[in-house]
């Protein structure tokens, strides 16, 4: 026979239904359904947060509207995760993220770039010469598509 269980929060959880409630403290956030922890992860991983916030929706256990008003997020974004989880389950969360590929340094001026660079030119001096941003130089070095000159002494 089923028993209700009684939801005993610890001092200063947030309910977020009947039986769940979220509790913040020491840098972890714990999630309580009636007095026992069922799930926790640091303040700062947010795939986690929006992992497990995700399953709560979809599940049927938490309102969209009450995760974004116990979190303070906006509730386009709590329909952006669970809409993710939909899609692409929980995987999703913790996919990299994809960047765009650099459409200005493609073959040639890539290759002029590189070569300018390896002359020992500055990454101003390269971008005027080639008419691109040194920013989009930058990037490109630091992402690795582009070998900066080597700083010596």
């Amino acid at each position: 026979m089923p028993q209700l269980q009684l939801p005993i929060f610890p001092s200063g959880a947030t309910p977020l239904a009947n039986e769940i409630a979220v509790h913040c403290a020491e840098g972890k956030v714990v999630y309580i359904h009636g007095h026992l922890p069922v799930f926790q992860h640091e303040e700062k991983d947010l795939k986690s947060f929006r992992l497990f916030t995700s399953q709560l929706v979809m599940n049927g256990t938490v309102r969209q509207v009450d995760i974004a008003r116990a979190f303070g997020v906006p509730l386009r974004t709590v329909k952006r995760y669970v809409q993710l989880h939909r899609t692409q389950g929980a995987a999703g969360f913790f996919a990299p993220v994809a960047r765009r590929s650099a459409s200005v340094l493609k073959g040639e001026v890539k290759e002029r770039a590189q070569a300018l660079l390896d002359e020992g030119r500055s990454v101003p001096e390269v971008a005027e010469e080639l008419d691109v941003l040194a920013n989009t130089l930058h990037k490109a070095i630091r992402s690795g598509r582009l070998r900066g000159l080597k700083k010596t002494g």
